[in-house]
């Protein structure tokens, strides 16, 4: 998913709304958060004020890292946040940690660059979701964001914070399988 530069954040999140067949509104007023796999419903969770209060800035975040709707690309989207030091945002961090946890065992390097992408970003929690926010232009918001900022090579402190967001978030998408498997090696063992 690529947004061009000049639209203004409001255009690009109307155009990433119409690509991932989204309601036009985003779904920002839903009671509840339907996920599906292609067309079939797999879980649901309620649509909580904290949530409606945020997922608009996750919504930009997708608009200006181009990462898809996909269970990787939200992943990758769910690093980044984590990365870009998300806190602000208690909702998004339990939210990204879930995904990010998820497709940590499936992509682990998608998820490790996602991650350093957003340590050396900024992200909009903690802003003012507004008519002066979505007049913005993508490209600007880019460059404001610091999203094409060159990765580079990790540092050792970038590993560090991998590593404890990866292991909360694993412990946190996997922890319920650690007593099952503990029990069945207990019976069978």
């Amino acid at each position: 998913m690529a947004i061009e530069a000049h639209l203004t954040l409001r255009e690009g999140r109307q155009r990433y709304f119409a690509e991932n067949n989204l309601p036009d509104d985003g779904g920002y007023t839903d009671s509840w958060v339907v996920i599906k796999v292609g067309p079939v419903p797999v879980f649901a969770f309620p649509n909580t004020t904290e949530r409606k209060r945020d997922v608009p800035f996750h919504d930009l975040h997708h608009v200006v890292t181009g990462y898809p709707t996909t269970f990787v690309g939200e992943g990758e989207i769910g690093a980044w946040e984590l990365g870009s030091d998300c806190t602000a945002s208690p909702v998004a961090v339990f939210l990204n940690c879930q995904i990010f946890g998820s497709m940590l065992a499936f992509y682990p390097h998608r998820m490790f660059r996602a991650f350093l992408r957003g340590r050396r970003a900024l992200n909009l929690y903690g802003t003012s979701y507004d008519d002066e926010l979505l007049s913005r232009s993508v490209g600007e918001m880019r460059e404001q964001l610091r999203v094409e900022v060159p990765v580079g090579e990790p540092t050792v402190e970038d590993r560090r914070a991998f590593r404890r967001w990866a292991t909360r978030s694993a412990l946190g998408s996997w922890g319920v399988l650690i007593p099952i498997v503990g029990l069945i090696w207990w019976v069978w063992g």
